[in-house]
């Protein structure tokens, strides 16, 4: 095909890798590394200019909201259902639990990036409730 009339991006790395970056907008691939395991999320982030957009397209994943205040103040997840369009807003706290066969088509403003968002450091009981959560939500994140 012509790729001036039709561009095709596949992404089956490990973590972020944006694929289409265009007049304002960016879309990425994530998929599994290792930062997002359970016993390793130490943070959430949050953008302060833009909402991100995350659509599951294979595998499990789980989004796991922080709040929208000055700190992340809970840890409440979102199990994804593959197709479904899930839009976390200006300023709220997120990161995200993906199994190692996941993939998630991640929609955002081109400029969103750390000059932009802002990463709050969970706490011990916190990141326990992580791996509960993981634990209880998907036997995925544990293979």
């Amino acid at each position: 095909m012509d790729r001036t009339l039709l561009e095709i991006h596949d992404y089956e790395g490990q973590g972020y890798q944006p694929l289409v970056d265009f007049a304002g907008w960016r879309v990425a691939i994530l998929r599994y590394l290792d930062g997002l395991h359970p016993d390793r999320i130490n943070s959430m982030e949050r953008h302060t200019e833009t909402d991100e957009v995350f659509v599951l397209t294979k595998g499990k994943a789980t989004l796991l909201m922080g709040g929208n205040g000055p700190q992340v103040d809970g840890v409440y997840p979102q199990v994804m259902e593959i197709g479904k369009i899930y839009n976390v807003k200006c300023l709220a706290w997120h990161t995200i639990l993906l199994s190692r066969d996941a993939s998630v088509v991640i929609m955002e403003n081109r400029e969103t990036g750390p000059h932009n968002s802002q990463y709050n450091d969970l706490s011990t009981e916190q990141r326990k409730l992580i791996v509960e959560i993981a634990r209880r939500e998907q036997s995925a994140f544990w293979t």
